[in-house]
């Protein structure tokens, strides 16, 4: 299977030249069109530059399903971390999962609930184009930015693997030789919040620029202590991090960009709150799935009234990587090589909050070291056809260890016996080679074709042990359980689409594409494989998840530019989704994925600015999500008759409507005041309790964020006012049922003060 790599290269390759040579003198209508639009006075400031296309583009000239977000946007709207996302994207959903250290993303309805080191997200996280792998490794904070582009829908072709869901792509902003610069932005607000960010761009040469940035961040928890509380649980955050890079004119042929990052990342992570704060008298059915709605009031969902033993989620997290992207021109064709180091180290202290009322100590060490490399050849623009083909390496290895004291216990609060994960040794690997060529069928429309061939291996060696550590403990002798597996899958993913220029402001397009994430390993071991091993392979491997998307889009601006709309409608063919939690199996806290059969997605979307004046701004986006299982049985030796087809897949809310106005006073000195108001209502919707084939349901709610900023007259400082979630909504984000029955919860009210200057 790994000589089709090669051969998926070559293939584009000469498929390109060919089309070249027979269009040698043609002109590229298309050629330099991002910059020509970016000039166009037309065209509003806000127009920016992506490269969802893994080629530079106007926003709204890429046939792509994706939202942009600038630098700048980034920080005047509060995004401090990536959560906050969610409020400026259709069908974007992003959560703390677990101890509230690790991310999970939802886009269109398609999430993975596995945040484990053998788990795979199904949307893929990359910040300047590296791929973070580790759920953990995600919730960076969020500064000095170019700008973030979300592309919703499977990337299989040009971004690969782990992306059935879409791609999350933080830009940063590199240096520059033009001159001198930087920035200081801070903020204060309720909650203890705190954050302080600087950075300053110093050309060194005509041809040799550093940037170097730094950022604090800090907030308290919003969990309320009851009376029988006594740890400590502030600060819930405190990241410390830093970006230094370096560019590298290469004659005007190419550059060279160099980043390293480092973070501290600390704090106390405890974000999961007993079940029982939300929802009552949930049981197993073994007749039909239950609905459950909320039964408690807001003042009471963050409390948390247990006793700990020690330390409640405290964690101490460093990460840090280096990276290079050279880009040259070599006449006709375009080089690119993108590779990167990353290494996370964590230590923490975890607090278990159990459904029979008890409390379990834990703790966790972690090490995640990756390294990845890419190399892309491009067609430059010319000859009426773009093309582009390369070859792609990843490889992630891991060492966790994590024990848990006072496991099974009989009286709540009291010690029974030590459970211990521990694997030394988790190694993912990928080879890939994708190409794909975008063809000039008339000067207005344009076919586009492209594959991905992914080859990934994945193993573990470990196991989980139980002994004891009271005279107390009943446990009879220790036990060990080992979970050493060894799983490989290949698959090809591929997109065809068509996009036409209706007019120099109007683009429709229509693409099928195909997204794959890879399959894996449950714990334990496969039968007849050694001592211990108890459980079949259809039990112990899970198979990869593939989507194929159907989809129609349309892009269009006004001749004044004073309305923008986009619009994409979508269909979804979902097979074999993965669906991850940590279950009670024969008495032993289990990270179980299953294979559900089917899934099918429609909906549509609607994203749009409308500017009626030069001191006025509305924007507006509605989303409608159909989302539901075609087909899945959860159990089906002990429930087989309980089928949740039908029934809607996680976070996927029928509607979601958002508006926002934007009114700018301008002032006689020559600076103005902005006042800013925006509501999101987004409907009822549910997650899934596998344990207790259960559908917890989540009210419908709205939240409103408002800001009033004065800027300067030369616009190199502005302050700010702002209030987040003013009806203070707070729902459920996350859950664990079984073993531990907790949620997590949204984020309530905030408010505070922010400003910053330029130079």
């Amino acid at each position: 299977m790994k000589r089709i790599i090669p051969s998926v290269a070559a293939c584009t390759l000469a498929v390109a030249s060919a089309q070249m040579a027979s269009a040698a003198y043609a002109q590229d209508v298309r050629a330099g069109k991002a910059e020509q639009d970016a000039s166009n006075s037309n065209q509003a400031a806000e127009d920016i530059v992506v490269t969802a296309t893994r080629s530079s583009t106007m926003l709204m000239k890429t046939p792509v399903a994706v939202t942009a977000v600038s630098g700048d946007m980034v920080t005047k709207s509060g995004i401090s971390d990536p959560t906050r996302l969610a409020s400026e994207v259709p069908n974007l959903a992003i959560s703390r999962t677990g101890t509230g250290a690790v991310l999970q993303i939802t886009i269109r309805g398609v999430t993975s609930g596995d945040t484990s080191e053998k788990g795979d997200p199904s949307a893929a996280f990359l910040i300047d184009g590296i791929y973070f792998a580790r759920n953990e490794a995600q919730d960076v904070s969020l500064y000095d930015l170019e700008r973030i582009e979300v592309l919703r829908g499977p990337q299989g072709t040009l971004f690969g693997r782990n992306t059935t869901a879409g791609v999350v792509q933080i830009i940063t902003k590199k240096p520059n030789t033009d001159a001198v610069s930087g920035f200081i932005d801070g903020s204060y607000g309720n909650f203890g919040a705190v954050t302080a960010s600087g950075g300053v761009n110093i050309p060194l040469s005509p041809s040799v620029a550093v940037r170097g940035s730094v950022n604090y961040e800090r907030r308290d928890s919003y969990v309320r202590p009851g009376p029988n509380f006594t740890s400590k649980l502030s600060p819930y955050r405190e990241n410390i991090s830093g970006r230094l890079s370096a560019l590298f004119d290469l004659g005007g042929n190419g550059e060279l960009v160099i980043r390293t990052d480092y973070s501290d990342i600390g704090g106390h992570t405890l974000n999961a709150v007993p079940l029982t704060n939300l929802y009552s008298n949930f049981t197993t059915s073994n007749v039909d799935p239950i609905n459950i709605g909320a039964q408690k009031s807001i003042k009471d969902l963050f409390l948390v009234d247990r006793t700990f033993s020690g330390s409640v989620e405290r964690r101490n997290t460093y990460t840090w990587g280096i990276s290079g992207d050279l880009q040259y021109s070599l006449g006709p064709i375009d080089i690119n090589y993108l590779g990167g180091y990353r290494r996370l180290k964590s230590s923490q202290d975890i607090a278990f909050l159990r459904g029979n009322g008890a409390t379990l100590q834990g703790y966790r060490f972690a090490t995640y070291s990756q390294n990845s490399h890419e190399l892309r050849l491009s067609t430059n623009n010319t000859g009426g056809i773009k093309a582009q083909a390369g070859l792609y390496y990843f490889r992630e290895q891991s060492d966790l260890t994590q024990p848990i004291i006072g496991f099974v216990s009989a009286v709540p609060n009291t010690t029974g016996y030590v459970f211990t994960f521990f694997r030394p040794e988790t190694v993912a690997e990928t080879y890939a080679a994708f190409g794909q060529v975008t063809y000039n069928i008339t000067p207005d429309l344009h076919l586009t074709g492209g594959m991905r061939y992914s080859h990934d291996d994945k193993a573990r060696v470990g196991g989980r042990t139980a002994r004891c550590s009271t005279l107390s403990c009943n446990l009879p002798t220790d036990t060990s359980v080992p979970d050493d597996a060894a799983v490989s899958f290949g698959r090809l993913t591929w997109r065809v689409g068509f996009d036409w220029d209706v007019n120099a402001r109007t683009l429709a397009y229509a693409t099928v594409s195909t997204g794959y994430k890879a399959g894996g390993f449950n714990d334990g071991c496969e039968i007849g494989k050694g001592r211990g091993c108890l459980l079949p392979a259809t039990a112990l491997y899970y198979k990869p998840e593939e989507v194929t998307s159907y989809e129609l889009g349309l892009k269009f601006r006004t001749a004044d530019d004073t309305l923008r709309m986009t619009l994409a409608a979508f269909h979804y063919d979902y097979s074999d989704l993965q669906l991850s939690q940590i279950m009670d199996v024969n008495g032993l806290p289990t990270n179980v994925t299953t294979n559900a059969a089917t899934a099918k997605i429609d909906g549509v979307e609607l994203e749009g600015t409308i500017s009626p004046s030069a001191n006025d701004k509305i924007s507006l986006s509605a989303s409608y999500l159909d989302a539901r299982y075609a087909d899945f049985v959860p159990n089906t030796v002990a429930f087989p008759q309980v089928n949740f087809a039908g029934r809607p897949l996680d976070r996927s809310p029928n509607w979601a409507v958002s508006a926002g106005y934007t009114h700018r006073f301008d002032l006689a000195n020559g600076g103005n005041v902005e006042a800013n108001v925006r509501s999101r209502l987004t409907d009822k919707q549910y997650l899934i309790g596998i344990a207790t084939l259960n559908q917890f349901g989540i009210p419908s709610y709205t939240n409103t964020d408002v800001s009033l900023t004065y800027n300067a007259p030369d616009k190199r400082w502005y302050v700010q006012a702002f209030g987040r979630n003013l009806e203070n909504s707070v729902v459920m984000g996350g859950l664990s049922v079984g073993t531990f029955a907790t949620a997590q919860l949204t984020d309530p009210r905030t408010y505070g003060v922010r400003g910053g200057f330029k130079f």
